[in-house]
């Protein structure tokens, strides 16, 4: 019932955009931007949905879904962790910071916590390669993470 729900309100946004923004092919990109801010991810059923309001193949619209990193496929936790995979980061003990989120966080990579509470998924770089390793904690940048950092992160998140 939940899935149905949010298909046809996807299904009414994408409509709307259409007509605003028209049925174009370069209209894909701002419309899975502004429909994962809408609803929070680009559930696969809302794929078929915008290869028709548009004028593409779904095979279209599904190789941008998952080709960019940036866009979920399922909602996300209540909070996001990104942890940059960057070579820099890796370089500064990135791997063990991995390791220790996944243990902190009690979720895999790229995954949501049973819970809902919290989303953890690697980033490729936040351009801050000087203060590394890095990570975006609800979509605010956290330099320099280590055991600690981790620990406050694992408790403000619990808050």
């Amino acid at each position: 019932m939940q899935q149905d729900k949010v298909v046809e309100e996807a299904t009414l946004l994408i409509e709307d955009w259409a007509r605003v923004h028209g049925r174009t092919r370069d209209g894909l990109l701002p419309l899975l931007h502004w429909l994962q801010e809408e609803i929070g991810y680009v559930d696969d059923a809302a794929v078929p949905v915008i290869a028709r309001a548009l004028n593409l193949s779904r095979a279209d619209v599904h190789g941008v879904v998952t080709f960019y990193h940036d866009f979920r496929r399922a909602p996300a936790g209540r909070h996001v962790v990104k942890l940059c995979r960057a070579e820099s980061c890796q370089a500064r003990g990135g791997t063990a910071v991995e390791a220790t989120a996944v243990a902190r966080l009690g979720v895999a990579m790229g995954e949501t916590r049973r819970d809902g509470q919290v989303t953890l998924e690697p980033v490729y770089c936040l351009g801050l390669c000087a203060i590394g390793p890095n990570a975006l904690v609800d979509g605010r940048p956290v330099a320099r993470i280590d055991a600690a950092a981790l620990n406050r992160i694992a408790q403000e998140i619990s808050a």
